[in-house]
């Protein structure tokens, strides 16, 4: 099995246990149990199957050794725990290779869609929509996504985590997803790999690349968007 396959599969089946889990009752408790639960099943499939390789996940104490691997695995067992824990379907799993810190290899599920997008078959990039789309957070849209928005003509589409967000550019419903709120490693490494598979724009809202595996779990800033427009958004980005 690929890296890939291997990342598709665990997320998938991550997503089905979790799926099951938010159907019994969404509730907080219920979130708290599907990112513990998750993170069992994750961490058990990805030590059998590839031992000498590095792990690092949000529900997992950091090992720092792992900064010496040239291969880690970089996971969210529950991204958008606020948002499955509401009984919405807008929240993600995430199974990330970063290989010598860049993203190599990626799959989201989206359980609620019965959908696992991975870095070997994203799907092909739909026509653009005019004026673009912006995905924002729904509960903390930042000034930045509103001064960009406004300069570029967007319509802001408010949406819960960051891989539910990412992989709606990816599929064709957005054309820009830009992040300044703070995030992690665990929240974007998965949905880079995709995006860039799929030939999308992804980099820091400088438009430096995003480097995986530093001892900093912190990525604070992402812009992941059509390529056509990324030159535009970095412009607006630095007024």
């Amino acid at each position: 099995m690929t890296d890939a396959e291997l990342a598709t599969a665990i997320a998938t089946e991550a997503g089905q246990l979790l799926l099951a889990l938010q159907r019994t009752g969404a509730s907080r408790e219920c979130g708290a149990r599907g990112d513990r639960d998750a993170n069992v099943l994750i961490l058990e499939h990805l030590r059998a199957a590839r031992p000498d390789d590095a792990i690092l996940s949000e529900e997992s104490a950091d090992d720092l050794t792992r900064v010496k691997s040239s291969r880690v695995w970089i996971v969210d067992p529950l991204d958008g725990t606020r948002e499955f824990s509401e009984g919405r379907d807008d929240w993600a799993v995430h199974i990330a290779l970063a290989i010598d810190g860049a993203p190599a290899v990626g799959a989201v599920a989206l359980p609620a869609l019965n959908l696992t997008l991975s870095s070997d078959a994203p799907p092909p990039l739909p026509a653009s929509h005019n004026p673009p789309r912006m995905l924002v957070s729904r509960t903390r849209p930042s000034q930045l996504c509103a001064h960009v928005g406004e300069r570029i003509g967007a319509t802001m589409l408010p949406m819960g985590s960051a891989g539910a967000k990412a992989m709606a550019v990816v599929r064709g419903e957005a054309e820009i997803y830009l992040h300044s709120g703070g995030q992690y490693q665990w929240d974007n490494c998965a949905p880079a790999a995709v995006a860039l598979a799929a030939g999308l724009h992804v980099s820091r809202i400088d438009g430096s690349a995003i480097v995986y595996n530093r001892p900093e779990t912190a990525i604070p800033d992402i812009l992941i968007c059509r390529p056509e427009l990324a030159e535009r958004v970095l412009a607006l980005i630095s007024l």
